[in-house]
């Protein structure tokens, strides 16, 4: 089993470089992946968690985290697609993969939060379908020299997005999300899936919608890769056997809590307890 790390870049820290020693300590200790999390306003749920505090920007956060960093996959837990643009995060990205050394995971995800997507001027209930081209528009500026596309959302001829990643023929794609939707798009678009919350006999139930998608679109194999995100306090070294056994690859910690000091602790605890590293 592989363990990743999820920043508090969501939790209030007022200093942002705090929050990317924290991914330097799990890379010392022997984390395989450090995550970084995504919104763009204090709203919702964001602000009855934060206030006025700061919720630090995804993107930048983890390209200094990459520039602290040398070994440890690089990974969006998730960024919501319809607060971006696909061209400009297809550029932002390849840089970011090239300057890594081929390191980063693209986690993808519609997003939960209408009042933001109001705020943004992001309609809410077509979310799924503006996602679902957002994905072929990334495959398409990364793998092709010049690409067209069709859509109703994106509508483009001859567009050249340069550089392309050092990964090849692109960076992983993991879908996030738990409920049929989320799971088909797993298996028509990604190349993995990262869900969060999730019991191992949750994860097997629906491992089978994602493989019937995947066949049904003439992708067999798909899921290639399997991460859940969890708190570090639901994890017991017997639920690791319970969750490979179940097919994940990876478990993706987190701590709910801004406190850098005890994230530090923690991390090192769970290191310890489960081998991490080792």
């Amino acid at each position: 089993m592989k363990f990743g790390f999820t920043v508090p870049n969501n939790f209030g820290v007022a200093d942002p470089a705090d929050v990317v020693g924290l991914a330097v300590r799990a890379e010392e200790l022997g984390f395989d992946s450090v995550w970084v999390n995504h919104h763009v306003l204090n709203v919702g749920y964001v602000w009855d968690r934060l206030g006025e505090r700061p919720y630090h920007d995804a993107l930048v956060t983890l390209t200094w985290m990459a520039a602290h960093t040398s070994r440890v996959r690089l990974g969006t837990s998730v960024l919501v697609m319809p607060y971006l643009h696909p061209m400009v995060l297809a550029k932002e990205l390849a840089t970011l993969d090239r300057l890594s050394g081929g390191r980063l995971v693209v986690g993808l995800g519609v997003g939960s939060l209408p009042e933001e997507n109001e705020m943004l001027g992001v309609d809410y209930d077509n979310r799924g379908a503006l996602s679902n081209e957002f994905i072929e528009v990334l495959n398409l500026l990364w793998t092709q020299p010049s690409a067209d596309f069709a859509g109703e959302h994106y509508s483009f001829e001859g567009a050249v997005s340069s550089p392309k990643p050092m990964q090849q023929p692109r960076p992983p794609i993991l879908i996030g999300g738990n409920r049929p939707p989320a799971l088909r798009r797993v298996g028509r678009l990604g190349d993995g899936w990262h869900a969060m919350m999730l019991t191992p006999q949750s994860v097997t139930k629906r491992l089978s919608v994602i493989r019937e998608a995947a066949e049904a679109a003439g992708r067999p194999g798909i899921p290639a890769e399997v991460s859940i995100r969890l708190g570090a306090d639901s994890l017991t070294p017997g639920l690791v056997a319970e969750y490979a056994a179940a097919g994940v690859d990876e478990l993706v910690i987190s701590w709910n809590t801004g406190d850098v000091d005890v994230i530090g602790d923690g991390l090192a605890a769970f290191a310890a307890e489960h081998g991490v590293g080792g």
